[in-house]
């Protein structure tokens, strides 16, 4: 029929095959040579029953959206999918691999469905920010129920062949060949002769809820409840509630409606933007080709501490064997006894079983004598912040570790060539920078050395896919690019309390702006020791020379919610915290000794304040080379900080706003305040009157790679 869809006889079964590797994107190809396969096979009388199959790896793994936004080529999804279940003849799908989005709704299309073992199907079109729009969200309550089907599409996740068939969401699973056993279902359909129940027509699994929708309200406002800001969630709640409020047909076109919306909003362009950004990440732009990772059985971390035993779990978690390092018995203990907690709060909220927690506990092993690396491909420094342990501890790793070995530092800020050059094989060490905590988070920066080998490089690469972190490579600097650009919105954090906003408003504005906690309750819940610390061994203070009010805290025993006073009051253990007059009593004491007048500051003006410095740190970082590309930094922000999803990252909002007026702003701010630290940066400056963006700034750099 054409390049990608062939047509094949089994008997009286036609078996219809999609071959467009990778993954059988569902391109306008595709969809034309389906849709002509099933208007041809409609009047071939001989022609029983239909399988619809895919080669290679996977069923369709949902639409190409690299052609959204572009002018639509006929025949769109829909219609193909329409075409498929106007058939008169049974078609009956063959499902292996990721069946996901369109992929999932052209599967739903279909009369009957059967999977092999393995395969997962879902509707991840939310984390797009759009919803399925091709039927999903009228045919999947038809199938399975309004309730089920709601769980799936706004939670985005896809679930087991084996929980799709208890659901309803398929037929079989099969055993042996798949496409065989699609033709023997076909068969046995076709020799019923009976005309195909359309999954459009059907409406018993919504009787409940058109009686009485409160359970289906009820589900629908705990599913949307962290969903705030992003508006797919809800448009998919509404587009359910379609399927049982509306006939199949208006539904559909309901749905339609609210796709096209979303497709065109600036959320969605965010979050595909994102999609794009995270598989671009961890490519390296001037890997030699070919560059092959190390092997990577065994791993070593050093210290078993928060960070030391978060980052083991991981491990663990993938099946990978690790020894855990500690300098004495009982902090070891301790260590392992956080490890089992965790795990067990996992199996508390039915995320695990205890047979799971055996077998991940099983691949850990404790020790109080560094020897006992020396088998490790992988060993990680994840021991406190302090250059000279760090130092001490690879020099010991350099007599000890086998030739292969890679050697990771787990650091936020530090200079890991420093660190590296206490080896005589710098080439083999790099920093790898877990989140806290570091099981749960998702970001990790790759830090690579001076002289770090290109496939040591890979390595951390592909051990950070296989323990399903999102790997970003970095270059080395203060902080690299997290941190570095945290500490240029942190300085402002002060300025901001002394010239007249309170820690409060500050926080409201930035939760208003679309992240999770504000800079000063996240600071307590961290703890302001750490930083105290880290700025005590660097001879600076909070916001780089000019206030003190974090350190004063401090100075007064004021560490966050962990001793119960930080920039808030923590009642008798309290999680959220509340005003403290002593606070705001330091910070007014502290303006007026350094001779500032306090005024009423808006929230524009916060987030101009605290956003757009840290897009001219980021210009800086993509200027010195330390990051790769605008999307790398955008990847970091949101997985690693909390930056909302639905606004893409902090250089491709810095775009959406216009380069111009971010400058514009920062210049202005420096004027005012008299900080040069808020002049632009040159490269965001000469992009500004150029008309330019960073995402066309990131693309040249693609090109002259």
């Amino acid at each position: 029929m054409s390049d990608v869809v062939s047509v094949t006889r089994d008997g009286d079964v036609a078996v219809v095959t999609i071959d467009n590797p990778p993954v059988n994107a569902l391109s306008h190809a595709v969809r034309k040579g389906v849709f002509d396969a099933m208007a041809a096979l409609r009047d071939e009388a001989d022609v029983k029953a239909i399988v619809l199959a895919c080669a290679g790896r996977t069923f369709s793994a949902g639409a190409d959206i690299t052609e959204f936004g572009k002018p639509p080529q006929p025949p769109a999804l829909i219609e193909m999918i329409n075409a498929i279940e106007a058939m008169p003849k049974p078609v009956v799908a063959a499902l292996h691999g990721t069946v996901l989005g369109g992929g999932f709704e052209v599967a739903l299309g279909c009369h009957h469905r059967i999977a092999a073992p393995g395969t997962r199907v879902g509707l991840p079109e939310v984390k797009l920010g759009i919803l399925p729009g091709a039927g999903g969200t009228q045919r999947l309550p038809r199938l399975i129920g309004a309730i089920e089907a709601l769980k799936i599409i706004v939670s985005g996740d896809p679930v087991a062949a084996e929980k799709a068939l208890k659901l309803g969401a398929i037929d079989e699973i099969a055993t042996g060949d798949l496409t065989q056993a699609a033709v023997v279902l076909a068969k046995k359909v076709g020799a019923e002769g009976k005309e195909p129940v359309r999954v459009s027509d059907r409406d018993d699994k919504l009787a409940d809820v058109k009686a009485d929708p409160t359970a289906f309200n009820e589900a629908a406002a705990k599913l949307t409840a962290r969903a705030r800001g992003l508006e797919a969630p809800h448009a998919c709640v509404e587009a359910v509630k379609l399927s049982f409020e509306l006939p199949f047909e208006e539904g559909l076109k309901r749905e339609r409606d609210a796709f096209m919306k979303l497709v065109a909003g600036d959320q969605s362009k965010a979050q595909r933007h994102l999609f794009f950004a995270e598989r671009q990440a961890a490519k390296v732009l001037d890997m030699p080709k070919g560059t092959k990772p190390r092997t990577v059985e065994k791993v070593a971390v050093i210290g078993a501490g928060t960070m030391g035993g978060g980052i083991s779990m991981n491990f663990a978690n993938a099946g990978i064997p690790v020894t855990i390092v500690e300098t004495s018995q009982e902090a070891l203990d301790r260590g392992f006894g956080t490890i089992e907690k965790n795990y067990n709060i996992s199996v508390s909220r039915g995320r695990m079983t205890e047979a799971d927690v055996k077998q991940r506990m099983s691949l850990l092993t404790g020790s109080t004598d560094m020897n006992d690396v020396a088998d490790a491909d992988l060993i990680i420094e994840a021991v406190f912040e302090e250059m000279d342990i760090k130092k001490q501890i690879f020099s010991k790793l350099d007599e000890i570790a086998k030739p292969t070995a890679v050697l990771a530092t787990n650091t936020s800020y530090l200079d890991v060539n420093a660190i590296a050059n206490m080896t005589k094989r710098p080439s083999s060490v790099l920093g790898t920078h877990f989140f806290s905590p570091a099981n749960v988070m998702k970001l990790l920066e790759i830090v690579r050395g001076a002289e770090t080998a290109p496939e040591v490089l890979a390595t951390a690469i592909d051990v950070g896919r296989k323990i399903k972190k999102v790997p970003v490579v970095v270059g080395v600097c203060f902080g690299f690019v997290g941190n570095r650009m945290l500490r240029a919105r942190s300085l402002e954090t002060e300025r901001l309390l002394l010239e007249g906003a309170t820690p409060q408003q500050v926080d409201k504005a930035i939760t208003g702006f679309g992240f999770p906690m504000g800079p000063f309750a996240m600071g307590d819940l961290a703890g302001l020791d750490i930083g105290w610390r880290i700025r005590k061994q660097m001879g600076a203070t909070a916001d780089g020379g000019k206030a003190d009010i974090a350190d004063a805290l401090c100075e007064m025993g004021r560490f966050g919610q962990k001793t119960g006073r930080g920039f808030y009051i923590y009642e008798k253990g309290a999680r959220a915290g509340s005003p403290d007059p002593e606070v705001e009593a330091l910070i007014v004491e502290t303006a007026a000794r350094h001779g500032i007048e306090r005024r009423e500051i808006g929230d524009e003006e916060i987030v101009e304040r605290l956003i757009y410095p840290m897009i001219s740190e980021g210009a800086k970082i993509l200027d010195e080379g330390v990051a790769q590309r605008p999307g790398d930094i955008d990847v970091v922000w949101v997985n690693g900080y909390g930056f909302p999803v639905w606004r893409g990252g902090p250089m491709f909002y810095a775009d959406q706003v216009g380069l111009k007026h971010v400058r514009d702003r920062l210049a202005h701010y420096a004027e005012v305040s008299g900080n040069a630290a808020l002049k632009p940066a040159p490269l965001l400056d000469r992009l500004a009157d150029e008309g330019s963006t960073f995402a066309a700034y990131g693309k040249d750099k693609e090109r002259t790679a």
